[in-house]
Formats: C-alpha cells, sequence, structure tokens
C-alpha cells in the first residue's frame, strides 16, 4: 500500500530520505537545460576518452533536445560516437509502426527536431539512431552488450508513473516487482490513463486519436543505465511525484522501482512539488 500521508509532506521536505534524488527547477525551461547540459557532458566525457556513449532516450519531454542542438552547435560536440536508442514508438497494430509522416510519430519527430537540427560533421550516424522495432525486439539488448554498458536513460515521467510506456500491471495481473522490473523491450496496449493525459496534451482531447498499440524498451534495459533521469514539468505531474520519491516500491508505479537502481535522479519543476489534494479548481477567476 502506498503510505498516504505522503501528500502531506512539506515542498521543502520532498525528496529528504529518498534514494532518487530530487533536483528542483523553478521554471520547467530550467529543467530542460539542466538535462541537455547532463546528456552533453556525459557526451563529452566519453569522447575525451574515446569511447562511444550510449543512452536510451525519449521523444518526451522534448524541451533538452532544442537545447541540445544549440550546444552541440556552438560548441562543436561530436555525436559520431554516440547510439541513442529512443525508447518507444507508436504502432498502428501489434507489429507495424504508425507512418514515420505522422505527427505523432516519434521517429518522425527526432528527425525533426533534432538530427535534422545538427550540423552533418557533428551528427549520429545514421546506424546509430536506433528505435525498438515489432519483431526485433532484441536489438535494444543486443545494442547495449555490443557496447557493454549504457551511459544514461533519461525520459518524462507518465501520470501513472510509467517510464517510456512501461505501464503498470492491469488490476487483474499478478506480477511481482522483480518480475516487472525484469520486463524487457515488447509490444503492448497502451493504458487507458497513458491514451487520457496523451490525447489531453496532443490531440486535443480525442481519444481515439491515440493509438491503442506501441513498443517500448523494457525495465530491464533500463536498470542497466548508470545514469537514470526523469523529468516531471507539469502540474499533473504531483500525484505520481510523492509515491515516486517517498511511497512504497511497486510495479503499480513502474518509476517507484528507481528507488533500488544507485544512480537515479528526478528532475522535477515547482508546479511537480504541489501536494495533489482533491479540489474543484478555478481556472477562470
Amino acid at each position: 500500500m502506498i503510505n498516504m500521508n505522503i501528500n502531506n509532506i512539506p515542498i521543502n521536505e520532498l525528496g529528504k530520505g529518498s534514494n532518487i534524488k530530487l533536483d528542483v527547477c523553478e521554471a520547467e525551461v530550467d529543467m530542460y537545460w539542466k538535462v541537455a547540459i547532463e546528456v552533453l557532458e556525459c557526451i563529452k566525457e566519453n569522447n575525451d576518452k574515446g569511447e562511444p556513449t550510449v543512452m536510451v532516450v525519449p521523444y518526451g519531454p522534448l524541451g533538452p533536445y532544442s537545447r541540445l542542438v544549440y550546444l552541440v552547435n556552438k560548441y562543436r560536440i561530436s555525436l559520431k560516437n554516440c547510439v541513442f536508442m529512443n525508447m518507444d514508438e507508436y504502432l498502428k497494430s501489434e507489429s507495424e509502426y504508425i507512418d514515420d509522416d505522422n505527427p505523432l510519430s516519434f521517429r518522425g519527430g527526432m528527425n525533426r527536431i533534432f538530427y535534422s537540427k545538427i550540423d552533418d560533421e557533428l551528427n549520429l550516424k545514421p546506424e546509430n539512431r536506433i528505435f525498438p522495432k515489432p519483431g526485433e525486439e532484441h536489438i535494444i539488448m543486443d545494442t547495449i552488450n555490443k557496447y557493454g554498458k549504457l551511459d544514461m536513460a533519461f525520459g518524462g515521467v507518465g501520470i501513472n508513473g510509467h517510464f517510456a510506456f512501461n505501464e503498470p500491471p492491469e488490476p487483474n495481473e499478478c506480477v511481482s516487482n522483480e518480475e516487472f522490473a525484469n520486463r524487457m523491450t515488447r509490444v503492448l496496449k497502451i493504458s487507458r490513463e497513458t491514451k487520457t493525459i496523451n490525447a489531453f496534451m496532443n490531440c486535443g482531447g480525442d481519444l481515439n486519436g491515440i493509438p491503442e498499440y506501441c513498443i517500448t524498451v523494457g525495465m530491464r534495459e533500463i536498470f542497466k543505465a548508470r545514469k537514470i533521469r526523469m523529468c516531471m514539468p507539469r502540474d499533473w505531474n504531483a500525484g505520481a511525484l510523492r509515491k515516486i520519491l517517498h511511497g512504497d516500491i511497486t510495479a503499480a508505479v513502474p518509476c517507484s522501482l528507481f528507488q533500488n537502481h544507485p544512480d537515479a535522479k528526478l528532475y522535477a519543476a515547482a508546479v511537480a512539488l504541489e501536494s495533489p489534494t482533491p479540489e474543484i479548481r478555478i481556472y477562470n477567476k
């Protein structure tokens, strides 16, 4: 059971005693700069050592990418020795990606907002821009094993505490924390909660606009990362934030499992720290 008292923790006490480090950002834009800088520092450190950089990256939040583009191009930081594995993608069926020209496509989106903006002489090699693919789910773990490491996994956190599309078990599923943490890259149906918030954010509330299926990098691969970095920029992140930092470790809140990781950090905008106490909110006062 989640400790119901966590909603009463004062904001200035959040993160204390948690194995997940909390980095508070006054504004959303501050978070994106911090994440971009940490990603770039990791890349530069590896470049200086002549080593590759291997990361699991998101298509959301998008904010870090424009900052990365600016920093890479301005300071001439080569990404030639980087391997970026995107953590998920929408599917039109259990075996087929949505078209990459679909506005919701993460593959098309990465090209539009990131890869096409990096100067050619600095850019990742096309073969090192990897997405999990139905029928070839092994590619993600094979890549991690090929390089012998995963430097970082970073991404946003869902309204139900998911990371990538690692949705919590359904109410009728009996899944232990250990079993959930060992789930690998796979195809699955998107939960109702995730479809709802994604429709709100990206489809004007049209639930039918969000695909039924997705493919996601699994928790097993993500736990291989030397660093795990979560981003929570929204007010609707508040409910999950406290559960992740101070609630029980449970597959019902997937990111709470990162309490068992040696280097997990949660970047949170100030609006995500508020107590999620019930109230009828008046938006047009």
